[in-house]
């Protein structure tokens, strides 16, 4: 009976140890989506004010890492601007380069982008009435993140949001606006191992 309960014991013991290691290696491949925002943007010709001609539409585009010991590489970052909140009035696709970015960092980007200003009319006919006047914003990029020596897979990124501009050509929200999906966020880049080892590990714990 005694080396029965002493193999018992091991084995125990033994499940438990590769319990917490696979808790631990799980932990740390668990990774976090990049945060994106756009944190200011400017249309001169929407200043009632200025009444510019200039119809550019100036952005800052802000990516932050959120990961504490992960780096993350970027592929290039295809921007899609639209007037409205649907896809109907398109204005203009612009692509910024990749890069890498590094754990817990923040990265900012100032554009100017020219455009033909077609919806300037439209524009300044519904802030009077609303009181504002609302642009889409679409990103789309892809992913990998350095975890030590090595680099996940790409993990495709699709967001939107929606930008509100007042009669001062400015962006209404001044503590930025977040990007958004519909999509479920990643949450670890192997799940599927961890949740089959602890499933194997109750069940020789309860049933066996």
């Amino acid at each position: 009976m005694t080396e029965v309960g002493g193999c018992g014991r091991c084995c125990c013991t033994f499940l438990v140890t590769l319990g917490l290691t696979a808790l631990f290696l799980w932990l740390s491949l668990k990774t976090s989506n990049p945060s994106c925002s756009i944190q200011s943007f400017y249309i001169p010709a929407l200043k009632k004010s200025l009444d510019s001609s200039n119809t550019s539409i100036n952005y800052l585009l802000q990516l932050k890492n959120e990961n504490k010991d992960k780096g993350v590489y970027y592929d290039a970052l295809d921007l899609s601007f639209y007037y409205g909140k649907n896809r109907d009035n398109f204005i203009k696709n612009v692509s910024l380069p990749g890069f890498y970015q590094g754990h817990g960092n923040k990265a900012k980007r100032y554009e100017s982008m020219a455009n033909s200003g077609n919806f300037v009319k439209k524009a300044n006919e519904d802030i009077p009435s609303p009181g504002k006047a609302v642009f889409r914003v679409d990103l789309v990029t892809a992913v990998r993140f350095k975890i030590v020596f090595f680099k996940t897979k790409r993990h495709h990124i699709a967001v939107h949001a929606d930008v509100e501009v007042d009669d001062s050509g400015q962006m209404v929200k001044k503590k930025g606006v977040k990007f958004t999906s519909g999509a479920s966020k990643l949450c670890s880049c192997y799940p599927a191992p961890a949740m089959a080892f602890w499933f194997l590990f109750f069940y020789l714990i309860f049933f066996v």
